[in-house]
Order: C-alpha cells, then sequence, then structure tokens
C-alpha cells in the first residue's frame, strides 16, 4: 500500500477550537454522539441531488485504538501534545469525545497557543481510520452510522478543514454501498410489479371463468 493509499484511507472531520481559562490549554470535541451531520452530496444519473450526512454511534470508540494519539497542525510536522506524555486528553462524555491538549510545554506550542487564543486558527480536524459502519436510506438521501472507529490517529488544529481527503475516503465506502442499496430497492420493485401482474392475470381468469359458468 503507497502513502497516498494509506493517507486515502484515514478519514478526516473538522470541529471547532479553542482556548479554556486554563494556561496554555485547548479543548474542543473530536467528535459528537448521534448526531447527524452533513458530509457531502453529489448528482446522481438522473440528475437528482443525493445527500449524504453521518453520525457516529456512541459506542464507536468502545474498541478503538486509541494507544498514542498526538496533536499537530494540519496532520503534520512536529508534535504539541500526546496522550503518551499526559499533554493530551481524551475523555467520552453523553455529547462526544472530548478532547483537552495542553500546549505550553514547547515554543512553538505556546506559539500555536496564541494563535488559537487569537482567533486566527479556530478549527481542528481528527484522522481516524472505520472498522464497522452502516449505510441506510434516509428519506431520499443517505445516512451513514460509523459504529466503530479502527484507530484514531491524531487531532490537529488546521488552516482549513481536510473535507477533500474526507469526501475522497467516504465516497469510495459509500458509494458501492448506495449502489448495493439501490440495486436492492430497483429488484424489491421489479418483484412487486411482477407480483402487480400476476394478481392481475389471475383476476381476470376468475372473472373469466366466472363468466364462463353463468
Amino acid at each position: 500500500m503507497t502513502q497516498e493509499q494509506k493517507m486515502q484511507s484515514r478519514e478526516y472531520r473538522s470541529m471547532s477550537l479553542s482556548p479554556t481559562e486554563t494556561e496554555k490549554v485547548v479543548e474542543g470535541y473530536a467528535t459528537t454522539f448521534n448526531e447527524p451531520y452533513y458530509l457531502y452530496s453529489y448528482t446522481d444519473e438522473k440528475g437528482k441531488e443525493i445527500v449524504v450526512r453521518e453520525q457516529v454511534d456512541r459506542n464507536a470508540f468502545k474498541n478503538a485504538d486509541l494507544s498514542d494519539v498526538i496533536m499537530q497542525y494540519d496532520h503534520a510536522g512536529r508534535v504539541f501534545a500526546r496522550l503518551s506524555n499526559g499533554t493530551l486528553a481524551l475523555e467520552e462524555d453523553e455529547h462526544g469525545l472530548k478532547v483537552t491538549a495542553n500546549l505550553g510545554g514547547t515554543e512553538l506550542g505556546r506559539s500555536l497557543y496564541e494563535e488559537i487564543r487569537g482567533g486566527y486558527t479556530n478549527k481542528m480536524s481528527f484522522g481516524f481510520t472505520v472498522a464497522e459502519d452502516d449505510i441506510e436510506p434516509d428519506g431520499k438521501d443517505y445516512l451513514r452510522t460509523i459504529k466503530r472507529i479502527g484507530k484514531l490517529y491524531d487531532v490537529s488544529a488546521v488552516s482549513y478543514p481536510q473535507n477533500g481527503f474526507t469526501e475522497i475516503s467516504a465516497r469510495s465506502r459509500i458509494d458501492g454501498v448506495i449502489e448495493s442499496v439501490e440495486a436492492e430497492r430497483l429488484r424489491a420493485e421489479k418483484e412487486r410489479k411482477e407480483l402487480e401482474e400476476r394478481k392481475e392475470a389471475l383476476r381476470k381468469r376468475l372473472a373469466a371463468l366466472k363468466g364462463e359458468n353463468k
């Protein structure tokens, strides 16, 4: 597997980032639980816009690999905080997975904190892999539920949320499932029509028999 393929197998989601009253500490939520959000949309072959939304199951992180998550900038370069040395903390609550990072340990970290405090950087993205998900029709659109996170790699302050990676990895998984769901829907619709045709043919035969017996 090439490095590009490895990157595309990871998915990225953006979240807000803010300083706290505690010195050089920032916090936010990597994700919320059971709250659908817009993922992407596309136009199908009939010209109809299809919207795909996504939500993270409350138990998605239950068996996830959180062995040594790090905090970076734009998912690359220097490490500003990490789980293994206690400068990064992850905590699940009823709302979601909360991230708390102490950026006071390095000069670059303190500079990043000042950028966040000044509002120059106010978004985060987190990189992860999906171990299990479900995709179901949701009215005319679709809802993806991430049921199990495989590994959480990093949480990163970002200059611009990396929605491109999100769409690449999401579409590679979702499009095939949507095609399968649509094929199943068409098959069921065909069977329903065939059943209606057989019922109509039987009704006509019964009507003809009644006419012969008069």
